[in-house]
């Protein structure tokens, strides 16, 4: 679980995890909390282990949870989100049957009416199809809140981003484990809870979306469909919020040169093929 600075978030979810028969073993990591998060989850919880980089690392304080973890498969919570009893067997069961999963997608269930995620909705309905060593339909994308790695895998492949930081970062981590051969899968019967709070600074986070689309697309696409991605912006430029999205996005052009790779022509296929399913 990575946070910032929603302590009683924390605490409540972390209450959730405690309460799971499983036990699973927690790490927790405070990515530059000023509001006693780090010291408040060490006095109510012992059992969990808190990492302090001291800084905001965005997704990849994640990647620091998963080296430390010592478990084969890392479940992502955030601190709003919890898994359902039994759920992390279930997960560690399709695990041990398909070696070459590298990653689960669960059906999260959102809010008090535990409304079905319209992501979930989506990678049920299977676009990719299901290929016969993976227990649920093929997906290129998960939500990460509600998604169990091999630890193996996510290291291998670097686990997330850095040059697209946070909101929308799960997109290249996809791509990246597809083109190493691993598979991704949505399983319905691994279930995970997310409670998300109102929608706050909604601009800001549409300009964020918009920002790491274009940086997500010239990390792994080839140039012709970047091209064509900034020329649909373009044509929105008289918003704000688009025009604010390119220039922090060529803000970031050098990171991106430096982890610029193409995605493997069956992989880039995938892609193309959920675009056009609307997926």
């Amino acid at each position: 679980m990575a946070t910032r600075n929603r302590r009683e978030r924390v605490l409540a979810t972390l209450g959730h995890l405690a309460a799971l028969p499983e036990r699973p073993p927690v790490v927790l990591v405070d990515n530059g909390s000023d509001d006693g998060t780090a010291e408040a989850v060490a006095a109510s919880h012992p059992e969990v282990r808190v990492l302090r980089p001291g800084r905001n690392l965005g997704a990849t304080g994640r990647t620091l949870g998963v080296e430390a973890a010592q478990t084969p498969y890392v479940a992502f919570a955030d601190d709003d989100s919890w898994w359902a009893p039994g759920a992390l067997v279930r997960a560690q069961q399709h695990f041990d049957a398909h070696p070459r999963l590298g990653l689960l997608a669960a059906r999260i269930l959102v809010g008090p009416e535990e409304r079905l995620d319209p992501v979930c909705a989506e990678m049920a309905r299977a676009p990719l199809g299901t290929e016969p060593d993976l227990p649920g339909p093929s997906v290129l994308g998960f939500v990460a809140c509600g998604a169990v790695v091999r630890r193996s895998a996510y290291l291998e492949v670097g686990g997330f981003s850095p040059v697209v930081f946070f909101l929308g970062e799960e997109t290249v981590l996809a791509q990246d484990l597809a083109a190493a051969g691993w598979g991704l899968a949505h399983v319905d019967d691994v279930v995970c809870h997310h409670h998300p709070g109102s929608a706050g600074g909604r601009t800001d986070r549409t300009r964020l979306q918009t920002r790491n689309a274009v940086l997500s697309t010239w990390l792994r696409r080839p140039v012709g469909v970047c091209l064509l991605h900034i020329a649909r912006l373009v044509r929105r430029g008289r918003d704000p919020q688009v025009r604010g999205a390119l220039v922090d996005a060529v803000r970031r052009l050098p990171a991106v040169a430096a982890d610029r790779r193409r995605l493997p022509r069956d992989v880039e296929l995938q892609v193309r093929e959920l675009e056009r399913a609307g997926g």
